[in-house]
């Protein structure tokens, strides 16, 4: 099989020739009606013209300040809820994600150390955390390990 023996599935619809007289089916007025603004060359709204109401997107309210790229969205897990695992365990996303204390592999974990109360020594691989997290942790003879999260930007 050559390249010229392939063809589409799904047959090309054919442009309609406009203005070729009667008996080609779009003669006359080719589809522009009689007289009016349509009718005209170039007689067509600009995008977004509602008749002489005002448009929506005059009618919405205008959006301050802007979305910074680099802007992260921390899921956030507090020192107590640790205590389900095991003593001297390390603690990965992956592990947290299994216990269902994060819901998504990609975003940065945080670690805070406001509510609950460590009971275990446990070493913890998380992107950020909090100084009375980092503090408990070390109070317990554990160890936090801090990785910084990526940037993914979309260019």
């Amino acid at each position: 099989m050559s390249l010229l023996e392939l063809h589409s599935k799904v047959p090309k619809k054919q442009k309609k020739r406009r203005g070729r007289g009667d008996s080609a089916g779009q003669g006359s007025y080719s589809g522009h009606g009689i007289k009016g603004q349509t009718a005209r060359s170039g007689g067509r709204r600009r995008p977004g013209f509602e008749g002489g109401q005002t448009p929506y997107l005059r009618r919405i309210p205008k959006l301050k300040g802007f979305k910074n790229p680099n802007h992260f969205e921390y899921q956030v897990v507090n020192i107590g809820q640790l205590n389900i695992f095991d003593e001297n365990t390390e603690i990965t996303k992956e592990l947290l994600l299994g216990k269902n204390l994060i819901s998504k592999k990609n975003n940065p974990v945080k670690l805070l150390g406001g509510k609950g109360e460590l009971t275990k020594k446990l070493t913890i691989v998380v992107d950020r955390a909090s100084k009375s997290a980092l503090a408990a942790v070390e109070g317990k003879k554990g160890k936090v390990v801090l990785h910084s999260p990526t940037i993914k930007t979309k260019k």
